[in-house]
């Protein structure tokens, strides 16, 4: 019988979104089928659904790169995915599942795998976090952002700084445990950075927008200090002179998650440590809505004018 999806048949903004029903998705060699509770909805999406995202795409296509679900013999897993997450069902290697402890729900779990992992390869192994050291977070009222300023924390960062540009995510991010916040939509972004920071420079920074705020928090960096690029926002690309990283000693570093997947040893660690951190009690996937597949427009529509914060999700059996 057919299910339920999201598919994109032409390029372009939340208009792109059909929802439509197709057939139901056979699995092959090695893939196990899906009944997906919650799918999570990313940044990333809404570039994939424009194509102009890190990889191409090929139409037609169900954007969707992470689940939380049931496998027809009843266990409950997380997977992530390069595309189809948004549907009722959805085939996937038994080897990219990821079982889903009794303590975590479906939400948590779908809210969790690719945000938090992207957050916590970027402080463990592209920024290499120490001990004492400050960190600024961008967008920290966001998916990634609200996970990244909790892991800073459980990391051992000295001072972690919330960069959000509504009062109300300043505020959540200092519930999450940010010790400073400040509007991402300063006049001089730069100087309040520092002013958060008792006039001191900073060791890393988690950069997602591109433009006007690259240029201003790679400036804040202290010598040896590390600027995290890991999305275009914005979609305004830097460049950055390598004079200016000599004279300062500063670090520009690169992230894709998708590199991590060249990494087994690593994506499982990090895996086990979000899962487990969240089973504890000791991390939280702030939820900032959730959505039936017929209102998949909306939520893109909602989260291209920052009109969100925390994760949102789908829900496929609405």
């Amino acid at each position: 019988m057919p299910v339920k999806a999201i598919q994109i048949k032409e390029f372009g903004g939340p208009e792109a979104l059909e929802h439509t029903e197709l057939p139901d998705p056979e699995p092959g060699d090695g893939e196990v089928l899906v009944r997906v509770a919650r799918s999570g909805i990313n940044f990333g999406d809404t570039h994939v659904t424009r194509n102009d995202y890190l990889a191409k795409q090929e139409l037609p296509l169900i954007p969707g790169g992470e689940v939380s679900g049931t496998t027809p013999d009843g266990r409950r897993v997380a997977a992530l995915l390069m595309n189809g997450g948004y549907a009722e069902q959805v085939a996937v290697p038994e080897a990219a599942l990821v079982p889903i402890p009794d303590q975590v729900d479906d939400d948590q779990a779908a809210a969790l795998l690719l945000q938090g992992l992207t957050a916590w390869s970027i402080l463990n192994v592209s920024a290499r976090l120490d001990q004492g050291e400050t960190v600024v977070v961008e967008a920290a009222g966001g998916g990634t952002g609200s996970l990244a300023v909790q892991l800073a924390k459980r990391a051992g960062a000295g001072r972690v700084i919330a960069l959000a540009s509504s009062e109300e995510k300043r505020k959540l991010a200092i519930e999450l445990g940010a010790d400073a916040a400040v509007d991402s939509r300063a006049d001089d972004l730069r100087e309040e950075i520092l002013a958060a920071n008792d006039g001191e420079m900073v060791n890393v920074v988690l950069e997602m927008s591109g433009g006007d705020a690259f240029e201003a928090t790679l400036r804040t960096l202290a010598p040896f200090g590390r600027l995290v690029a890991f999305g275009i926002a914005s979609r305004e690309e830097n460049k950055v002179a390598t004079g200016h990283l000599l004279r300062n000693s500063r670090a520009v570093i690169g992230f894709w998650l998708v590199h991590l997947f060249s990494r087994p040893d690593v994506l499982r660690r990090g895996i086990e440590e979000i899962l487990g951190a969240a089973a504890g009690g000791e991390l939280r996937a702030v939820i900032g809505g959730v959505y039936p597949l017929s209102e998949t427009r909306s939520a893109h529509e909602e989260i291209v004018a920052r009109r969100t914060q925390g994760k949102l999700l789908l829900d496929p059996t609405r």
